[in-house]
């Protein structure tokens, strides 16, 4: 596909860029006297922008819990992006039903390694809330709420430090401790001037795999998964030169609600050939078997076999059964 030079889009994303970065000035200049009101600040920075640039049946609220089907309830979350079948009476009650909720954030004026851990952790709890959905591999390896980290600047200022890698670090050592299934992954995590992180999930059907214990053995092939968080970065090597982090997270956003909402697909696609975030790339964690489940295994294995008509998809972008297919 050939390179998009000029586009308009670019000159949006510049502008939603420079208007975080002031808005990082102008609360850090009250920060230290009141941090509770700065927090604040910076939470409803993200909620204008989301506001801004979701479609208008999305609905977007500030600080509230998530409560699932069995009463269980999430702690506290910044923001949150509510379907567009919200019941209009509950939208001010600070406590949202989970199968109303679309995507939900934890905001940060000023990122720290800490946080990192910290939205992890929350992303785990929430996303425990939902049950685990079974039939396909995108279901097994996704659950229907988007969780994500944004902040307006990072703590990694001196003269050596290295954010980006401190960043990417930290998050995938905290994945390795701390998810024990792709569905528990933070789904996005944007530093406004400095990265965007998004998770990806595929599936493989390999003839050669990671473990020969968790062959589907009926097939002769072996099946497993794979999962990165896609780093899309200012010093990125090959780099475009439009690029905003904030591109990247709006991007991914359109791209994983899209996956849930057939109508954002079309603007999905639509940012995905502007190239608004940019170049990208991240390292690799091996998955096996043993995290798809029953269902999705044996609809695999009749599909390889050729036992039933195949609903297999070399990785089609809104197939449910998209799958990298290698040798």
């Amino acid at each position: 596909m050939e390179e998009v030079k000029n586009h308009d889009l670019f000159d949006f994303m510049l502008q939603i860029s420079q208007e975080m970065s002031l808005e990082y000035e102008r609360i850090q200049k009250r920060a230290t006297e009141d941090p509770g009101t700065a927090g604040d600040q910076g939470e409803e920075n993200w909620a204008e922008l989301l506001r801004d640039w979701l479609p208008p049946t999305y609905q977007v609220v500030t600080k509230g819990r998530i409560i699932s089907q069995d009463g269980k309830t999430s702690p506290q979350v910044d923001v949150i992006v509510l379907k567009s079948f919200y019941p209009k009476k509950l939208l001010n009650k600070k406590l949202y039903l989970a199968a109303g909720v679309a995507a939900a954030f934890e905001c940060k004026v000023t990122l720290k390694a800490a946080h990192i851990t910290e939205a992890l952790e929350n992303c785990i709890a929430i996303k425990s809330l939902f049950t685990p959905r079974k039939g396909s591999p995108f279901k097994d390896l996704n659950t229907p709420i988007i969780y994500g980290l944004l902040a307006h600047s990072h703590s990694w200022k001196g003269d050596r430090s290295t954010p980006v890698e401190n960043i990417a670090n930290k998050l995938i050592e905290e994945d390795r401790r701390l998810v024990d299934h792709p569905r528990k992954m933070i789904d996005l995590l944007c530093v406004a001037d400095l990265g965007s992180w998004a998770s990806s999930q595929h599936t493989l059907l390999l003839k050669k795999c990671f473990s020969p214990d968790l062959a589907l053995k009926k097939s002769g092939r072996l099946l497993a998964a794979t999962t990165a968080y896609i780093g899309h970065t200012n010093n990125f090597e090959s780099q475009v030169a439009h690029f905003k982090p904030v591109g990247a997270l709006i991007f991914y956003l359109f791209e994983k609600l899209a996956r849930e909402n057939e109508e954002c697909r079309g603007l999905a696609d639509y940012y995905q050939m502007t190239n608004i975030s940019g170049a990208g790339s991240g390292r690799i964690r091996e998955w096996y078997s043993n995290i798809f489940s029953d269902e999705t295994k044996e609809k695999l294995d009749r599909n390889i076999m050729g036992l039933e008509r195949s609903i297999l998809s070399n990785c089609e972008p809104w197939s449910e059964w998209s799958v990298q297919i290698e040798p």
